[in-house]
């Protein structure tokens, strides 16, 4: 392979990391209520470039392996900016989609059939307070920030998908909304904030793309995992003008907004994340955790 970005075979990577990893999925244990809730987690979702990442696919496979296999998943993706509240169509097979460009046409053609999600759709709709529309697609599907990641975590494709809007950019708001999610935890619901620790797309350089990493990236992961270590839920709310880095690690805000949900539906915004993947790829931080 020349590089991720410019693979000699497009997807050779996740071909050769099914091998393994199908047998594995295959034999995942099922959540039970004896397992308590499912951690809450935020992950950098990276995009078609990941499937050519043998190493990161490892990594996200080997997190999903490490907790029960989730009745159901709820996932907020940066790349969906949307208000009123409103989930994705939940029919079994809805197709995918596509959000990039520029890429080899194998990425448009891939697939991840989940199954039918209407029972999760009308949980979510549940924990929903009155008055609070929640607007149902019947069309819309997963968009790259879902299904690219969880075809890595979860590549059987065999578990109820769901995508939830993010209504706001307000991280009181955003988290308001995640502790309005924190009972599907209870019901072995995996909630997860899908996002990129840092993602400065229109300042990369030829430097980026050879493996170095821009102080504003590296300044800026080094100050959010210091922040989550503390469970300092203030400052991370503050990123805007106490992060190191800005603007340049996020000159747009919707990459780092995902974490609020995932605080708030954690039990204790405040405890210390559980990092489970750090490092950097084309010099952005892929920094990703879970909180109980």
């Amino acid at each position: 392979m020349r590089s991720i970005l410019d693979p000699e075979t497009p997807g050779g990577a996740y071909d050769a990391f099914l091998t393994g990893a199908l047998p594995r999925a295959r034999a995942q244990r099922a959540w039970t209520p004896a397992d308590g809730p499912l951690p809450a987690l935020y992950l950098s979702h990276g995009a078609p470039p990941l499937f050519d990442d043998g190493p990161w696919l490892r990594q996200l496979f080997d997190w999903a392996q490490s907790l029960p296999k989730p009745t159901a998943i709820l996932i907020v993706s940066a790349h969906w900016e949307d208000a009123p509240l409103a989930v994705s169509a939940s029919a079994a097979g809805t197709p995918l989609v596509y959000d990039f460009g520029g890429f080899h046409p194998r990425y448009y053609r891939m697939r991840y059939d989940t199954p039918d999600a209407t029972a999760l759709a009308h949980r979510v709709a549940a924990t929903m307070p009155d008055g609070v529309p929640l607007h149902q697609h019947t069309r819309r599907g997963l968009d790259h920030g879902a299904w690219v990641p969880l075809m890595a975590m979860y590549p059987l494709g065999d578990i109820p998908v769901l995508q939830m809007s993010m209504p706001s950019h307000d991280p009181g708001r955003l988290m308001d909304m995640g502790r309005r999610l924190t009972s599907l935890r209870e019901e072995g619901v995996l909630v997860i904030g899908s996002g990129f620790m840092t993602h400065g797309l229109p300042f990369v350089t030829r430097e980026m793309f050879e493996g170095a990493v821009p102080a504003w990236s590296s300044d800026f992961d080094a100050w959010a995992a210091d922040a989550l270590a503390r469970g300092d839920v203030d400052e991370l709310a503050a990123y805007a003008t106490r992060a190191p880095g800005m603007p340049f690690a996020h000159p747009t805000p919707d990459h780092f907004l995902p974490i609020f949900i995932t605080l708030g539906s954690a039990d204790n915004a405040e405890q210390p994340a559980r990092t489970a993947i750090d490092g950097f790829m084309m010099g952005f931080a892929k920094r990703s955790f879970a909180l109980a």
